[in-house]
């Protein structure tokens, strides 16, 4: 059994209303190098940054995992392979039995209606020429589904208002709103082609955070309303709590950690998981006054020459000889709870 196919096998945390379906996404040994060229009129590559080296994960229907690390680990490029924005090194990405990378344009076009996107930025994403009503008609005209310009209209005005928006809104360009409107209408955009997969790229993280707590607050309604399922990217792990059912944590290319959201909260095995959940603030000034920081130390190493064996070996404070020469392998350590660590 690989070990997509073992992770799909475990029960959701009840972070959701609603049971969970069949596996909608398995990723296999994916992979995303990117050359690094030197030279202009022969350009001759010298390196590659390894950006995604070799994750495996699943995604049931009806389900919200996130994927969280820092900045430079590979999550938004892990989220733009599964979109075919870009085309992975190697690997399986596999969408009810169909392998993504083995299509062309052409064969993804009814897949591209099926699979969305809500970007990080609400107003670079949104073309500013066009009024948010145009925007939101363009991808059901383009794609066909909706031919009769007063239905588009129609189905528009109805996306707005699923959205919390007033009908208004369609007449008035990006510039005219907030930015947790101008995030409600990406969102509607995504909904406009009736999806069941929506990659979610750090889709609150340029937002307040009061305006955050509706947003999420949003996907989860939409999702138990239209039985979406998410890939959650974010690298604030309080909203991650709240929204999804399985975490799984990245760090520079690989996978440490995955598990049931309640189950990594509360009890995290790799170190690296540990540092970040130590990151989080305590809602409390005096025990945030009080408490012990786990400080990581030293840098991110650089993914084009990443270290050998485990990739946080040199800055874990529980690596011993053997975690430089082997990548320890990711195998679970009690059921749903996976881990890439020696020690554990």
């Amino acid at each position: 059994m690989s070990e997509a196919t073992a992770m799909q096998s475990t029960d959701a945390t009840p972070a959701a209303k609603g049971a969970l379906g069949d596996t909608l996404i398995e990723v296999n040994n994916l992979k995303m190098h990117f050359p690094v060229t030197e030279g202009v009129l022969i350009p001759k590559v010298v390196a590659h940054v390894k950006a995604v080296d070799g994750i495996s994960f699943s995604i049931k229907k009806g389900e919200t995992l996130g994927l969280v690390g820092e900045s430079g680990c590979g999550k938004t490029t892990t989220g733009r392979c599964i979109l075919q924005l870009e085309k992975a090194t190697d690997g399986d990405i596999l969408y009810e039995g169909t392998n993504l990378n083995e299509l062309n344009s052409k064969a993804m076009v009814p897949f591209r209606q099926k699979i969305q996107v809500i970007f990080q930025d609400p107003y670079s994403s949104l073309n500013p020429r066009m009024k948010i009503g145009e925007i939101l008609a363009e991808p059901m005209r383009v794609h066909n589904i909706i031919t009769e310009s007063g239905d588009r209209d129609k189905r528009v005005l109805d996306l707005l208002n699923v959205c919390g928006l007033s009908p208004r809104f369609a007449d008035r360009y990006p510039h005219e709103m907030s930015g947790g409107q101008r995030q409600r209408v990406g969102i509607a955009r995504a909904l406009a082609m009736d999806p069941e997969f929506i990659v979610c790229d750090e889709a609150v993280s340029e937002l307040d955070v009061s305006i955050q707590a509706q947003v999420i607050n949003l996907l989860e309604d939409l999702r138990d309303e239209f039985g979406l399922t998410y890939l959650f990217i974010s690298h604030d792990l309080s909203v991650v709590r709240h929204l999804c059912h399985r975490v799984a944590v990245m760090y520079l290319g690989k996978m440490v950690e995955l598990a049931d959201c309640d189950e990594l909260f509360d009890n995290p095995l790799h170190p690296y998981t540990r540092a970040l959940l130590n990151a989080v603030p305590i809602p409390d000034p005096t025990l945030e006054a009080t408490r012990a920081h786990q400080i990581i130390k030293g840098e991110i190493p650089s993914p084009i020459n990443p270290p050998s064996g485990c990739v946080f070996h040199p800055r874990c404070e529980m690596a011993v000889d053997g975690c430089s020469k082997n990548f320890p392998e990711f195998r679970e350590v009690k059921p749903g709870h996976w881990v890439s660590c020696t020690e554990v």
